[in-house]
């Protein structure tokens, strides 16, 4: 009998792996599919390339409103227009080859995380989330600790997590959709796009969406790791609970609006007269 126990592990390991075989491949094809963008996408604060090179800085955070099928999932269970955000890492960065480095870091859905160029978003509704008072340090340690990161795997159990929300009106508690977004395999080299970034933050302790200490009782399970601002200790979220509309929402973030930089006076705006 006793035998018998190694050929069985063994077969038992062969069908694991065929499972996690299946899983991936089935997860790649989703993907593919879901990515795929959907008609009738409506522009209202498109960027071109030339206002994001001019404004953009090292550590800056590119949110997008996508209009694929993943993104209106997204979109429906966050309550919010962005449905994925991509970290600036700055231009002219080379690889250990001396290739060029493009300078958007980002884990998209089909190819995992991967660097991309400023145009790949050209006629999306964008928004530029800023971190303040960054320093320099800082800032470069946030960038590699993107670079290093770059061919990991995107968390394919969370497309099949998300799938179920892509009905016209899923019947799903506003309370808990923060939650379904939290699904996944929380496999270490594996990630989504807002965890990626929010991962990148809590390297350095940079504050998203802090909890201060008087909710520790009544989000024990949402913590990890701690920060202090002036006499007010804060526990930071769990880097799996973030979206990209956090980061919107964070009061350490600040807009930035390239139209409004460049100078804005809207007297000098030409408006179509009324018939």
């Amino acid at each position: 009998m006793s035998k018998n126990k190694p050929s069985q592990s063994v077969a038992s390991v062969d069908n694991s792996d065929a499972k996690e075989g299946l899983f991936s491949s089935l997860g790649a094809k989703l993907a593919e599919f879901l990515s795929k963008p959907r008609p009738h996408y409506q522009t209202f604060s498109t960027l071109s390339k030339k206002q994001l090179s001019d404004n953009l800085q090292a550590g800056d955070l590119v949110l997008v409103e996508g209009n694929s099928r993943i993104s209106t999932a997204i979109k429906y269970l966050t309550q919010s227009t962005w449905s994925h955000v991509a970290i600036f890492i700055g231009e002219g960065r080379l690889d250990a080859d001396g290739t060029p480095i493009d300078p958007l870091i980002e884990a998209d859905l089909v190819e995992g995380v991967i660097a991309a160029p400023i145009d790949k978003y050209d006629g999306y509704n964008l928004r530029i989330c800023r971190p303040v008072a960054l320093t320099e340090e800082d800032s470069e340690s946030l960038v590699q600790f993107v670079l290093a990161r770059l061919g990991s795997q995107y968390d394919t159990k969370n497309i099949f997590d998300l799938v179920r929300y892509l009905l016209p009106a899923p019947p799903v508690p506003e309370r808990y959709r923060r939650r379904l977004l939290t699904l996944g395999s929380g496999d270490p080299t594996k990630a989504i796009c807002s965890t990626l970034v929010s991962q990148a933050f809590q390297s350095i302790a940079y504050p998203i969406l802090p909890l201060q200490a008087a909710d520790i009782d009544a989000n024990a399970d949402d913590l990890q790791g701690s920060i202090r601002e002036k006499n007010t200790y804060f526990h930071a979220r769990h880097y799996s609970h973030f979206t990209p509309r956090d980061f919107d929402l964070s009061p350490y973030f600040k807009v930035v609006k390239p139209t409004l930089h460049a100078g804005f006076n809207y007297k000098n705006i030409k408006w179509v007269e009324k018939s």
